[in-house]
């Protein structure tokens, strides 16, 4: 036998084959991410921050969120309670966390557990009260069916903002909602159809109060450090050229910059990725 036809044998064959193959998905992943960054950093953010804003201190005096025991909300809370203009965080969830346990141990977070999201009634006696609401409620379309996602991503905050306008209608306040990039009323799929149509209904709502509305249409959201895995700072750092990612944290700061700038953005203004940065960055030098 010849000392060289053992190179030949199928086994070899396969492996050439494999290696091929994960050569061409690599370069496939890297082209990807580098076109996704290029149309990112060449198509998102639109608004600019104002240089020398008015600012309302009492814009996020009493604050509540939604969704606080998700990777978002779980930042969202962070956030909300590093703040130093926030005096009162309610915490509205069908059950605790161990970021929810600590805010409540500090006396500035109140947790209120709520297990119907179309009633509001619970909640009589702190609307009137509150000033901002962080949405983070919310899952994946691939976790449920179209009409548990309707109601999960539609009938829950709209119930929410009749009930808060019920109780209360003169500003400061305004409501920001995690909808996520590829929100469209008008779009394909029924997921971003239905976030887009929420952002519609909340809007058309507020219209005529001294509530405003937002919608924030973020890429990937990394999870708040104490949640972040070294898989998450990696995708962040793949993403950052395109301003494709922000940490929960970040949109949280974001969310109480823009409350704060009461005359700045108007009811129903769409945040994308690249803009939450902007706004992130302005509320960070406010603080220095």
């Amino acid at each position: 036998m010849l000392p060289y036809a053992f190179n030949d044998s199928p086994g070899n064959t396969v492996m050439m084959l494999l290696k091929k193959l994960a050569l061409a998905t690599l370069f496939a992943v890297v082209l990807a991410l580098l076109v996704l960054n290029i149309w990112g950093y060449l198509t998102l953010g639109k608004l600019a921050p104002a240089q020398n804003p008015q600012r309302d201190t009492d814009a996020n005096r009493i604050v509540m969120i939604f969704g606080a025991t998700g990777s978002v909300g779980d930042g969202l809370l962070q956030a909300a309670m590093e703040d130093p203009d926030v005096e009162r965080v309610y915490v509205v969830s069908r059950r605790t966390s161990p970021r929810i346990d600590a805010a409540v141990a500090t006396g500035k977070a109140e947790l209120r557990l709520q297990q119907d999201f179309t009633d509001y009634s619970g909640l009589a006696d702190i609307l009137p009260q509150v000033n901002t609401v962080l949405w983070g409620l919310g899952t994946s379309s691939l976790n449920v069916d179209d009409t548990t996602y309707s109601r999960i991503h539609v009938d829950f905050p709209v119930a929410f903002v009749s009930a808060w306008l019920a109780a209360r209608t003169e500003a400061p306040m305004s409501f920001h909602y995690v909808t996520g990039m590829g929100t469209d009323a008008n779009g394909d799929s029924h997921w971003a159809r239905e976030k887009g149509r929420a952002e519609l209904e909340v809007a058309a709502m507020a219209a005529g109060t001294g509530l405003r509305t937002f919608g924030y249409r973020s890429a990937f959201i990394r999870p708040a450090s104490g949640r972040a895995n070294p898989a998450h700072y990696l995708l962040q750092a793949l993403l950052t050229p395109g301003k494709l990612v922000i940490s929960s944290e970040d949109l949280g700061a974001a969310m109480f910059e823009i409350s704060a700038r009461t005359g700045e953005l108007p009811n129903g203004s769409l945040i994308d990725n690249a803009d939450s940065i902007a706004y992130a960055h302005a509320y960070a030098a406010r603080q220095r």
